[in-house]
């Protein structure tokens, strides 16, 4: 009985996971089938049905907040522990967010607009600017935003951005730009 049961089970399962094929008969009806269509049907077409669920579509909730109040951090390569304690409340409740990593002079420019300082990490929600970390502050800031709480949607992983690229030293730039240089033309023998 249980190995009826299972055989059952598994071909139900395969049978989700078919082909499925578009086409239209002689008579100009539309066909939706599993089975690929007879020689004479016209416009066959194979279609993947499978992303069609209701799980695959966005949270409206989240979707809304992110439009109307997107979250930007600001962090700094050397912020270790309070950034990546803010990356995880943003990650554990599933909300999207751009990380601005403050490592040149336009980034420093933005953080002091925004903050009035340098201190990091920095979250932004919408217009809503949260200059000290903890994890009470952020959780009201998303909730005023219209963010779902935690558990609604998936946990994210977004993880720290890279480091920059280490800059070059000062000499071999120059030394790179002499290379780069064009020579000078060869003097031309008169005859």
């Amino acid at each position: 009985m249980r190995f009826l049961l299972l055989v059952m089970l598994a071909g139900m399962a395969l049978t989700a996971a078919a082909q499925q094929y578009r086409w239209v008969d002689e008579k100009g009806r539309v066909h939706y089938t599993d089975t690929p269509p007879p020689p004479s049907a016209k416009g066959a077409q194979k279609k993947d049905l499978r992303g069609n669920t209701v799980g695959a579509q966005e949270n409206f909730e989240l979707s809304q907040a992110m439009r109307s109040a997107p979250v930007k951090l600001y962090s700094v390569p050397e912020c270790q522990d309070p950034c990546q304690e803010a990356r995880n409340v943003l990650n554990k409740r599933g909300i999207p967010f751009a990380e601005v990593s403050v490592t040149d002079e336009a980034k420093i420019a933005e953080l002091k607009r925004v903050s009035g300082g340098m201190r990091v990490p920095v979250m932004m929600v919408g217009g809503q600017v949260e200059l000290n970390f903890s994890e009470e502050a952020y959780n009201r800031a998303l909730d005023i935003a219209g963010y779902p709480r935690a558990g609604v949607v998936a946990r994210r992983n977004q993880g720290a951005p890279p480091p920059p690229p280490p800059a070059a030293p000062v000499q071999q730039q120059q030394g790179q730009q002499q290379q780069e240089a064009p020579a000078p033309p060869a003097a031309e023998e008169s005859r």
